[in-house]
């Protein structure tokens, strides 16, 4: 068994025998990896079942771009991206659907819809009422770690010391709901503030962290700028380097990894775990020891 208990969803749950994969659908037009490619609702629902037949345990839903620089999407415009592709995915994915987004209300109305999971990127800095959302409607949260209370602020933000951001999450996460800690996973927000030197530490330590905080770590570095900082590869060449930073992060104790290219991070986690634990994945995805 993993360290920490299941976490139980209304459809499905997570089992952290192993590092889980949650694959990104995007269904904007400028996210900085993939922005435009599945914008129409049945690429996106296409993509989706794709991701999950290469091994995702979960899709992150996600209609608008976090990137630097990018245009703020109304709850409207969100809405309208997001919902088509969350029902159809929760009616045919037979995996968990998260939610990826800042706002109450798309939550509420992503949950209503069939989501399991609200992934938020701010922690509730950005809009308090998502963790009431998440609460109320028995959701699990994602509680993602920045500094700042709107995305410009984010990115312009001093980049926090590991044992900073270890704090300020555990802060964070003392201030939730009871019934909601139970349900939390936590990101320590790769990018969001911080360089290459912070996203690298929080990595190479993140079973650390999720041991002081007592909760599931995420880690999401699919495609990010450090990785082409490090490797000289320009974004649409990223990939090989996110294998990398996964195994990086299993081996640290990460819970959960969010790519991009779920096929390269599920085969070389299958490995990876097959010779350093000696276990090898069912169909069902748990893991087995090897007879």
């Amino acid at each position: 068994m993993g360290r920490f208990p299941v976490i139980r969803l209304r459809h499905g749950a997570f089992l952290f025998e192993r590092t889980l994969v949650m694959g990104i659908v995007n269904v904007t037009p400028d996210s900085f990896s993939d922005g435009g490619v599945f914008f129409d609702v049945d690429s996106a629902v296409a993509h989706g079942l794709a991701l999950v037949a290469q091994g995702a345990d979960c899709l992150d839903v996600g209609g608008e771009s976090t990137r630097p620089g990018a245009r703020p999407v109304s709850e409207e415009e969100e809405l309208a991206r997001v919902l088509p592709v969350v029902s159809e995915l929760a009616s045919r994915a037979g995996v968990p659907i998260s939610i990826d987004t800042t706002k109450a209300r798309v939550a509420a109305r992503a949950i209503g819809h069939g989501a399991d999971v609200v992934n938020d990127i701010s922690g509730g800095l950005y809009d308090p009422d998502v963790i009431r959302v998440a609460d109320d409607m028995g959701a699990a949260y994602v509680l993602g770690h920045l500094r700042g209370r709107t995305l410009a602020e984010t990115h312009q933000a001093i980049p926090p010391t590991f044992d900073e951001a270890r704090e300020e999450l555990a802060n964070r996460l003392s201030q939730l709901p009871a019934g909601l800690v139970a349900r939390t996973l936590i990101d320590p927000g790769l990018g969001f503030g911080k360089g290459t030197r912070e996203n690298l530490e929080l990595i190479r330590r993140c079973g650390e962290l999720g041991t002081a905080i007592d909760r599931p770590v995420v880690i999401g570095a699919s495609r990010k700028r450090f990785l082409g900082e490090l490797t000289g590869r320009p974004l649409g060449d990223r990939d090989d380097a996110t294998v990398g930073a996964c195994l990086a992060a299993s081996l640290a104790g990460a819970d959960m990894v969010r790519v991009h290219d779920v096929k390269r991070v599920h085969d070389a986690l299958v490995v990876f775990e097959a010779i350093t634990r000696g276990a090898t994945r069912d169909p069902d995805g748990i893991a087995r020891g090897i007879p």
